[in-house]
């Protein structure tokens, strides 16, 4: 068996991914997935703790480059403008690679209770991170909070308008989509005050 190619934990994804879709979540076994990647169960290890780690892999990368973002605003930025920066930080971070995989990944979670719990945890875990990002920059934790559901629910949106073909069959930029999906919550929001 092949080891240690640059692709591996690539590999390892778009086959997990595959088997689930093909044989089911519960029904597919490390061993499985390794062999299909043609890498062995320890390279699998290297990568993933266990076989639920391959679709939560980027949740905490996710979270961590949108405090990066609103952290590493300016520091006279708003907070929403923070929330602005944290989006466009994690969003430019995400490839067609991500894209095309949107599909496999929501199968895979649709078909599995646990699955469909921790995926409901990254949002919370998205919005969190914002959160602490924002307090740290001396944001009132009410205000924080509401900006970082802001900041989530934006993503949320922009990236299903970024991966759905019946949206849009030329699907741009995902920084592109979370920007104008974050711009639409702002003068939603706005409407709330006048209203």
């Amino acid at each position: 068996m092949a080891r240690w190619k640059p692709d591996a934990r690539q590999r390892l994804v778009v086959e997990a991914l595959t088997l689930f879709a093909e044989q089911g979540y519960d029904e597919t076994t490390v061993a499985q997935i390794a062999e299909r990647a043609g890498l062995t169960r320890s390279t699998f290890h290297r990568h993933f703790a266990d076989k639920r780690d391959i679709l939560s892999a980027g949740h905490e990368t996710l979270s961590r480059l949108l405090a990066e973002g609103v952290a590493e605003a300016p520091a006279d930025a708003a907070p929403l403008d923070a929330v602005a920066a944290g989006l466009d930080r994690a969003s430019s971070s995400m490839t067609t690679f991500n894209r095309e995989l949107s599909h496999l990944i929501e199968a895979a979670i649709a078909a599995n209770d646990e699955l469909r719990g921790r995926n409901a945890m990254k949002a919370v875990g998205m919005s969190a991170a914002m959160d602490d990002a924002l307090v740290a920059r001396g944001v009132a934790a009410p205000v924080a909070r509401l900006a970082a559901e802001m900041g989530v629910v934006a993503f949320s949106t922009g990236f299903q308008r970024w991966v759905d073909p019946a949206v849009d069959d030329a699907p741009g930029e995902l920084r592109d989509r979370t920007a104008a999906a974050f711009a639409e919550l702002r003068a939603a929001a706005a409407m709330l005050a006048d209203g």
